[in-house]
């Protein structure tokens, strides 16, 4: 335990108003919850465009994330494909092992735009109207483009956040900050300086290419599986997630492949496939449509020589490709200024994304804080079992990444 000695909530000041800085899943989740449970929460989110959207990314639906959405999405709408299997392929293509249970997988936009319209009813199909609010529901409010600078105490028991906005700089005063800003985290950086976010060694080369457009063999191989590929420094999965607005229809789908290849952080390949088209170096994430054309085609060369050609077939027909340098990052502790400031999701430890545990963390850490705002569980409860999760998933997340990267993988081929 931190040894803060009080909750927020348990001021007299009902209700509280609450920044969130941070408007990706985890911050959103958080501030549903809160939202419901009667508070006034206020996000803050860097990026300066309208809603986030095409982050062209896959994710494993773990138990606390379907619990989360089962219980607050009131559009109820359904979330994710079904696999009743994984299996492993070899690099001729052939299937070399088969595990069968059921995974659910779901893609990252159809989350955010469901949190969205949950928090805000904000939709990029403008029907968030159909998600009513209940009368007892907290003020949300959800403001882009507002980048913060620091937090500070204040008094009366308040924390000062500082940011700009539209280039003007606001000091805003709040009964309780949360810092949901993602494994570079500007609260974290601030208040738990030795915590530092580290290269792994690795990157991965992401995708989705339309279930519609794979060849007969690949769909056989591809749909309805989760499906693998090891070899020696490179591992592949793919898996099939809804397609654009949700779509779960078959043949409307996308298929989201991860391909992760090794680059030491010295070397001039590591920066070359970090920097976009316009010369800019990226530390962590070169987003969807900055790689460069030469070394893109480049990797549609490699990936002839060494996939399966199942997976070959899907890097080629990719359009939009990213790149994501896996990275560790654990915090130590999740509460500071006695209770005043509490990180979640990704800003106290960054998975690496064999664990598929990113989104799960951030639905855990929210599905617990509503326990902290009701009374039935103590904040340092709250935080003892966030770090807990944290560490072991943290652990486990390195230990599948370096035997993959690193090692000889038992499916390795």
């Amino acid at each position: 335990m931190s040894g803060h000695d009080s909750s927020p909530f348990s001021s007299e000041r009902k209700p509280l108003d609450i920044v969130i800085v941070g408007g990706s899943l985890a911050g959103l989740m958080t501030a549903i919850v809160l939202v419901r449970s009667g508070h006034n929460v206020h996000i803050l989110e860097r990026n300066p465009t309208g809603l986030l959207h095409d982050q062209g990314a896959g994710v494993v639906c773990g138990p606390e994330l379907l619990a989360f959405f089962t219980k607050y999405d009131r559009s109820k709408t359904p979330l994710a494909v079904v696999s009743p299997m994984r299996h492993y392929l070899d690099q001729e293509g052939g299937e070399i092992d088969v595990q069968y249970y059921e995974q659910k997988m779901t893609s990252w936009d159809l989350l955010y735009h469901l949190l969205r319209i949950n928090f805000d009813g904000v939709s990029q199909e403008a029907n968030g109207d159909t998600v009513l609010k209940e009368n007892d529901y907290g003020k949300a409010t959800y403001e882009y483009g507002a980048a913060v600078t620091n937090v500070e105490r204040a008094d009366g028991g308040y924390v000062d956040v500082i940011y700009t906005s539209s280039g003007q700089g606001t000091t805003k005063p709040t009964d309780l900050l949360i810092a949901a800003d993602g494994p570079s985290s500007t609260i974290r950086t601030i208040l738990a300086p030795s915590t530092r976010r580290t290269y792994a060694g690795y990157v991965a080369w992401r995708g989705t290419v339309p279930e519609a457009d794979l060849s007969p063999s690949a769909t056989k191989a591809l749909v309805e599986k989760f499906t693998f590929f090891h070899s020696t420094n490179l591992q592949m999965l793919v898996y099939v997630i809804p397609g654009p607005n949700g779509k779960l229809t078959p043949g409307s789908r996308l298929v989201n492949w991860v391909w992760y290849r090794n680059y030491t952080e010295s070397s001039p390949e590591h920066k070359d496939v970090l920097t976009d088209l316009n010369g800019h170096t990226h530390r962590t994430t070169l987003p969807v449509g900055g790689v460069q054309s030469r070394l893109w085609e480049s990797q549609k060369e490699y990936a002839t020589q060494r996939l399966p050609p199942q997976f070959a077939e899907l890097v080629h027909k990719t359009q939009q490709p990213f790149v994501q340098a896996i990275t560790d990052a654990l915090s130590e502790k999740s509460v500071f200024y006695d209770g005043k400031v509490l990180m979640v999701g990704d800003a106290v430890a960054g998975f690496r994304p064999h664990t598929a545990a990113s989104a799960n963390q951030a639905a855990l850490n929210a599905l617990l804080l509503e326990g902290v705002a009701k009374g039935t569980l103590s904040l340092e409860e709250w935080e003892d079992i966030i770090l807990e999760y944290a560490r072991d998933t943290q652990k486990r997340g390195v230990q599948m990444g370096d035997r993959s990267q690193f090692g000889v993988h038992p499916l390795s081929r």
